[in-house]
């Protein structure tokens, strides 16, 4: 007789279908285990689940489980428990989650091809090498925190209490990570440790140190630049146990790692770890919950901690571990201030800057100068009429981009050829207005142009100036090639965007420099003054990290503002005194962490209709607050209010209350599932949202 099961599959979200489907098996299969099963006319990847199912509409066969894949093993309750709970949170469906956890290859695979990949994905590269391989010998303040997280490994007896590593740039965080691995591997022979990274441009040079110190058979990778095949293996290879490490970006957080002992999130306070797409979800929150879930410790790491995080330490929800110190002789470099009110017009670097530059060229150490705006120039103007090269598509400017005399959006996509004349009224003289990385690359190299640096030779030189932006790291592998060529000193002065002001060890770089700062004082964004002072110490921490050039390093600001409160703490590199105000003001005014929000943003033809759809949301939320504890705001536009022809407008919800917050929208979920609109195009709950 056949058997009814629960199994997860990705619905479309049209359907209002966020649960299990009903289907039918010949034999029982277990919670967790993985099937093929037909969904309308094709064939999709589920889960079998645990609990109750949807319904099958009325009218409608139960279908049966075309395959199960039991060459693999279930996935364990706490992987479900996690994903359950992402759904749940994050408003959307319990498969969108669980099947954007899964390669896709595992739906096409048969038994002999499943067999085949499962043989491929052993490591073949023999015992761990950590034994072999000692890295330095530990700082005190490196030992006391080791000390404690080794402590947690061994006998996790509050695994839902994280550690806050809040160590200064330089201070060693990263062999904390590998020695923390390594304890957490010799605890346990079949323990597995889960690394996460912010950002995939940060992944090859972590990697390349876990598999010097482990071996290349111990660790895999994850993140959303892998081929197909390749997320597969690594899949596979971490879920079946033979994978000992996973080093990944925010997806890594769902990876299957039965044997989980020990999470470590690096850079924990980095924006790119709330996922903008879909399930919009924070990794660094989730890896919280999941150590949780399966009793392994977590390390939190960063030199400028999110707020929430700090506010967690400060409350004793997290464990706050300090390193306050950078190892050996190095000091944070010495931050100075440029008022550019005092500058003459026009001036791109502070001539006392160009100075200090030309000194750094000269002793053969290097410099990066910071410019968070790729391109030549932000904007192309007309100097005789009001004509702007505005992106037909977007409400935004079209990027110059000088190297080759285009402009493009960089919201949609949109590229053409810089025009011979204005568009609008044939005047010639149309000129770029503001600076970008393009710019400033080209002009440190003239105002540099009469420095000569020290040849390998002994024999003078010209300086070199390289760029690493999005634009100049396109190609497959010029990332890597221009970061080695700044490892092995070809480069002497970097200019780049945020790419290059974070996780990178760059050890002759002396002096820093932020051109263009000023810009997130303005913004609406009550988050915009914190990513800005993390941003600027980031940056700050690439420059002194070799202890023989540290005693003189610097940190130059160019600033319109150089009274902010903001830059007193960071030329004292006192993140606690500035964490203490911006907690001070939010508090004061109900902000996260001390108040919860979640924003609905809707996506239409006309900006009318985006509105008209929120109002009506707004509208039907009328009575589903009992506790009178949400307060909905008004429909507005969106920051960017037209990407590629679509109009986009959103809708603030607040609560001081999460569990107010939570319950309030998922009695929401129905109406706004209910709700249509002529000319709207998509819409989604995006939960602690980052930018508002």
């Amino acid at each position: 007789m056949p058997h009814r099961l629960s199994v997860v599959v990705a619905t479309p979200a049209h359907t209002g279908l966020r649960g299990p489907l009903s289907y039918q098996s010949e034999s029982t299969l277990v919670p967790g285990t993985l099937v093929r099963v037909p969904l309308g006319k094709r064939e999709v990847l589920g889960v079998v689940w645990d609990g109750q199912d949807s319904p099958t509409p009325e009218g409608i066969e139960e279908r049966s489980v075309t395959a199960a894949l039991d060459a693999l093993t279930p996935m364990t309750q706490a992987w479900r428990k996690l994903v359950e709970f992402s759904a749940g949170y994050y408003q959307r469906g319990l498969g969108e989650v669980a099947l954007a956890a899964l390669p896709p290859q595992l739906r096409d695979l048969d038994a002999v091809q499943l067999a085949r990949r499962l043989k491929r994905s052993r490591p073949d590269a023999g015992p761990m090498n950590a034994a072999e391989a000692d890295a330095p010998a530990l700082t005190s303040q490196q030992q006391a925190v080791l000390v404690q997280i080794a402590g947690a490994i061994a006998k996790p007896a509050n695994p839902g209490k994280p550690f806050l590593l809040f160590g200064a740039t330089g201070s060693g965080k990263t062999e904390v990570y590998l020695q923390a691995t390594a304890a957490a591997l010799a605890d346990d022979p079949q323990a597995q440790v889960l690394i996460m990274v912010p950002e995939i441009n940060l992944t090859p040079q972590l990697l390349g140190r876990f598999v010097q110190r482990f071996g290349a058979g111990q660790v895999v990778a994850m993140h959303s630049g892998l081929t197909p095949p390749q997320r597969l293996a690594s899949w596979l290879a971490a879920h079946a146990g033979l994978a000992r490490i996973v080093l990944g970006t925010r997806m890594a957080v769902f990876a299957s790692l039965p044997q989980l002992r020990l999470i470590v999130v690096d850079e924990e306070h980095d924006p790119s770890y709330k996922q903008q797409e879909g399930a919009r979800y924070s990794a660094r929150d989730l890896a919280v919950l999941r150590g949780r879930l399966q009793s392994a410790p977590v390390v939190l790491g960063s030199a400028t901690p999110s707020l929430e995080s700090w506010q967690a330490s400060e409350t004793g929800r997290y464990e706050r571990l300090a390193m306050p110190e950078r190892i050996g002789a190095g000091a944070l470099p010495e931050v100075r201030l440029v008022d550019m009110n005092l500058q003459p017009k026009r001036t791109l670097l502070a001539p006392a800057l160009v100075e200090a530059i030309a000194k750094r060229v000269t002793l053969g150490e290097q410099s990066l100068i910071f410019l968070n705006r790729r391109g030549y120039a932000p904007v192309l103007a007309c100097t005789a009429c009001e004509w702007k090269s505005d992106c037909p598509h977007c409400s935004t400017f079209r990027v110059f981009h000088k190297i080759d005399r285009t402009l493009r959006c960089h919201h949609c996509g949109l590229s053409e050829r810089v025009p011979r004349a204005c568009p609008s009224c044939g005047n010639v003289d149309i000129a770029p207005v503001g600076r970008g990385t393009e710019q400033l690359e080209e002009q440190i190299a003239e105002l540099l142009g009469s420095v000569s640096a020290p040849g390998a030779d002994g024999q003078p030189r010209a300086v070199r100036v390289a760029r690493i932006d999005a634009d100049s790291t396109r190609a497959k592998g010029a990332l890597e090639a221009q970061l080695a060529r700044v490892h092995s000193g070809d480069v002497d002065v970097l200019v780049g965007t945020q790419m290059v002001t974070k996780g990178h060890d760059f050890r002759r770089i002396t002096l820093v420099a932020a051109v263009n700062p000023d810009s997130a004082l303005y913004s609406s964004d009550f988050r915009a003054p914190e990513r800005l002072f993390s941003l600027l110490m980031q940056a700050a921490g690439r420059a002194g990290r070799d202890a023989a050039r540290a005693g003189s390093s610097q940190m130059w600001v160019q600033t319109w503002n150089p009274q902010h409160a903001l830059f007193d703490a960071l030329r004292r590199h006192d993140f606690p005194a500035f964490a203490a105000g911006q907690l001070k003001e939010r508090e004061a005014a109900g902000m996260p962490p001390f108040g919860f929000q979640a924003l609905v943003r809707a996506e239409a033809r006309t900006q009318t209709a985006a509105q008209a759809w929120l109002q009506a949301a707004r509208d039907g939320a009328q009575g589903l607050d009992p506790s009178g504890q949400v307060l909905l705001y008004s429909p507005v536009p969106m920051g960017l209010q037209r990407v590629a022809d679509v109009e986009r407008a959103q809708l603030l919800v607040e609560s001081p209350s999460r569990p107010a917050l939570q319950r309030f929208l998922a009695s929401w979920q129905e109406v706004l599932l209910a709700l249509r609109e002529p000319g709207l195009i998509r819409w989604a709950v995006d939960v602690d949202p980052l930018a508002v």
